[in-house]
């Protein structure tokens, strides 16, 4: 895969932002961080785009725009557009597969894509992107450039981390039936369960916000599992929020990690234990791969970013009197 801008500033050892001065505004670095950015792009082999390339207008699909992940990402993705000098045009699916599917039908008539966790069927996403340069960002889609944050490392952490705390027991908060990553989150987190003999119970399908984990609450209580695993951070902190209505504290009665680290995850009390996904830098990576494709360079199909989990007090070990066999 020829080496992008994220290549060459990791190599350098800078943010993604002063790799990009290095050749659109080198007066504004210092002469020696300067000359550390173009060294690594010239080990790595980097081909910037010419001045005089044609300015592209990138069509940017995504699930529900009021979501804080999406926002990040969209952030980056209009971030690293600037620095080349592309726009950027954001469409809004609010969750539903009729408006998605018409979005991606605006979207196509644009100079390329970027489809964020799409969640209209492959088949379906194929036939409506067409001829349309594009890659998906948080989702495997047969053919196409695929850029994946990691559903497999972090959330096993997150039960390893459960599991040496003594809980026996895990609920798993459920998001958006559509969702691939949703579904890739719960297989690893059954299998992480499986191996730690902790039995493992799957709640049902709710929207991937506070409300939708609010939602989750009751069914979560009912279960009698003394931590749940949610799909994301907006559900993890309305479950919390659920569960106090209902005499239930977190950590001291239910343990609760989330998935992605948003602002919101370390501003709580208390602050929630997650698994932190790198958000912004696949927004700006699937920038630099989609310039890539719409200028015919070869691009790997898929490229994996990791997760990691981040403890913090939402989690502890569970009372003595909830975990089977114990002596309270």
């Amino acid at each position: 895969m020829a080496a992008t801008l994220t290549d060459v500033a990791r190599k350098a050892g800078v943010s993604l932002a002063t790799a990009s001065r290095a050749f659109g505004e080198p007066d504004r670095l210092a002469a020696a961080t300067r000359e550390r950015v173009l060294r690594a792009a010239g080990e790595l082999g980097y081909v910037t785009s010419s001045p005089a390339t044609t300015t592209k207008t990138i069509g940017v699909v995504v699930p529900d725009v009021a979501n804080p992940v999406y926002a990040t990402l969209m952030k980056a993705i209009e971030g690293q557009a600037w620095h080349g000098r592309h726009r950027t045009v954001l469409f809004d699916a609010d969750e539903d597969l009729r408006r998605e599917r018409e979005q991606i039908q605006r979207a196509s008539q644009l100079d390329g894509m970027l489809l964020c966790s799409p969640r209209l069927p492959d088949d379906e996403l194929l036939s409506l992107v067409g001829d349309t340069p594009y890659v998906v960002v948080n989702r495997q889609l047969e053919g196409a450039i695929c850029i994946l944050m990691d559903a497999e490392f972090g959330p096993t952490q997150a039960i390893e981390h459960l599991a040496a705390l003594g809980h026996t027991h895990v609920a798993y908060a459920s998001g958006p039936r559509g969702s691939w990553a949703d579904a890739r989150r719960f297989d690893s987190i059954a299998r992480a369960c499986e191996r730690h003999g902790i039995r493992l119970t799957r709640l049902s399908h709710h929207a991937a916000s506070i409300q939708g984990g609010r939602a989750a609450a009751a069914p979560a209580a009912a279960s009698g599992a003394t931590a749940v695993v949610a799909y994301n951070d907006l559900v993890a902190l309305g479950v919390e929020s659920g569960l106090s209505e209902l005499g239930r504290h977190c950590p001291r009665d239910v343990s609760i990690v989330g998935i992605d680290d948003i602002d919101l995850a370390s501003a709580v009390t208390p602050a929630l234990t997650t698994v932190r996904m790198p958000i912004a830098r696949s927004g700006a990576l699937g920038v630099d791969l989609l310039l890539q494709a719409m200028s015919g360079a070869p691009v790997s199909d898929v490229a994996t970013l990791n997760s990691q989990l981040i403890v913090r007090g939402s989690t502890a070990a569970p009372r003595r009197d909830t975990v089977p066999g114990s002596q309270a």
